[in-house]
């Protein structure tokens, strides 16, 4: 006898580590061939249903309190249904750029909000060396907060590489959660930022040694075949040492906000969109308290030379573009030992914000 048919049911609570964003695919229900049939007929119910009723129940849903996380899990819930569901959610749910959330596992490398910052915190973990992004669910400076992604340091030769992943238990370049990495140079003041994904169609995979060692361990098609370089970030020299801030520049891929969200789930579909480019924000230097300052609105409460804001570099060939030289792209910036929020918007995608936020880690030979 088949089973009543189910309703969306809710993924399980999160790791106490982290938690891996969910991935919008059918779970198999049953073993065996009685629980493939099951499930084949399952997902054959829930994909005969109108497709203008499948979307109108993921608007309900979403407007039912789905709107911040936890609750926004029963909207993916409604995507793991089937692939008919997926695409009816996904032609519901509009990007990062308009609707200001992070849904997908694909929204973490789409542009956050023009209007207004997406407001996440890092937690750092000294033991392992490891950094785990979470996007902030309320005004506070810090809650319990959604994981987003996760990232861990390794040594390779004269370089330090951070290994980006979604799953904050596997933190490996062949793992299926493997979003990307930071490398750095010798000194610690250029780091690459590369992608597991190729930026646009056509593009070409990084051909370092450690893209090759991983291209020749390569067993399952579902990795990523190599590491595409989407980004640059640049420490300058510290002619003043301990005693003056740093200096940065970025020079970024950054994803167009012109794509329709829809063909943001494909592989490729984007075209070359030409570097943006950042530079830092200057402090200013306080008399009355002796120091270098920034103002973090509240989101930034301890002194440290990793602190910084990010704001669009000005083109001489364009008059109009020194008016956003103060609009703040993205701020990072120390709350506790071991805590630090990471405030981004367009054209800057959470991914991105947190590559340059981890370049502020590492040790500058040069600069400190």
């Amino acid at each position: 006898m088949p089973r009543e048919t189910p309703t969306p049911t809710p993924l399980p609570p999160p790791p106490q580590r982290g938690e891996v964003p969910e991935v919008v695919e059918m779970e198999a229900v049953g073993e065996g061939e009685d629980g493939q049939a099951e499930a084949e007929d399952q997902e054959e119910r829930w994909a005969r249903l109108l497709p203008e009723l499948m979307s109108e129940v993921v608007r309900r849903v979403e407007a039912s309190g789905g709107e911040r996380w936890p609750a926004r899990k029963d909207v993916v819930s409604c995507a793991c249904v089937c692939r008919r569901w997926r695409d009816a959610a996904v032609a519901v749910v509009r990007p990062p750029a308009e609707s200001g959330k992070i849904t997908f596992p694909s929204s973490l490398k789409q542009p956050g909000p023009r209007e207004f910052p997406m407001q996440c915190f890092i937690k750092r973990n000294k033991k392992n060396s490891t950094f785990y992004l979470y996007l902030g669910l309320t005004s506070a400076t810090v809650d319990k907060g959604k994981f987003l992604m996760a990232a861990r340091r390794f040594r390779r030769g004269p370089h330090t590489e951070y290994i980006v992943s979604l799953d904050a238990d596997d933190l490996s370049q062949g793992s299926n959660a493997y979003m990307g990495k930071l490398r750095s140079d010798f000194w610690g003041t250029n780091f690459k930022i590369y992608d597991s994904k190729p930026p646009y169609d056509g593009a070409k995979a990084s051909s370092s040694r450690s893209s090759r060692r991983f291209g020749s361990r390569r067993i399952s098609p579902q990795v990523s075949a190599g590491n595409y370089e989407v980004g640059q970030v640049s420490y300058k020299y510290n002619l003043l040492k301990s005693r003056g801030p740093r200096r940065m520049f970025c020079a970024l891929e950054c994803p167009s906000t012109q794509e329709t969200w829809e063909n943001c789930l494909k592989t490729k579909f984007r075209k070359p969109t030409g570097n943006t480019v950042l530079r830092n924000k200057a402090p200013r230097w306080h008399e009355h308290l002796q120091c270098w300052c920034l103002n973090f609105h509240g989101r930034v409460t301890v002194a440290s030379v990793k602190n910084f804001q990010l704001v669009a570099a000005a083109d001489p060939n364009d008059p109009a573009s020194s008016k956003d030289e103060e609009t703040v792209l993205l701020q990072f910036g120390k709350v506790d030992d071991n805590i630090f929020t990471m405030d981004y918007r367009q054209p800057l995608s959470a991914f991105q914000a947190f590559a340059i936020s981890l370049s502020s880690f590492g040790t500058k030979l040069a600069c400190e």
